[in-house]
């Protein structure tokens, strides 16, 4: 991969090869992750259609006791 200067930035191009491994689509979000010397990760950010997927697997599943208060909820310091 090359850096390139992208404005006051700096940007790389994903080799097609990472692009298919996650499934990337242009507009997707990515994250990068410093993972050792010289070393990263690249995750793909969930979509918004994963994210409720995973919602949907906690609904109704809460505690017995879970009782929420709105006071303590909005409570600001």
């Amino acid at each position: 991969m090359q850096v390139s200067k992208w404005g006051n930035s700096l940007a790389i191009r994903l080799p097609a090869s990472v692009v298919e491994a996650l499934s990337l689509r242009e507009g997707d979000d990515i994250e990068v992750i410093i993972a050792g010397d010289r070393i990263f990760e690249i995750k793909k950010k969930p979509d918004t259609e994963a994210l409720l997927e995973r919602l949907r697997k906690y609904r109704g599943k809460l505690p017995a006791d879970f009782k929420f208060d709105r006071e303590e909820a909005n409570e600001r310091d």
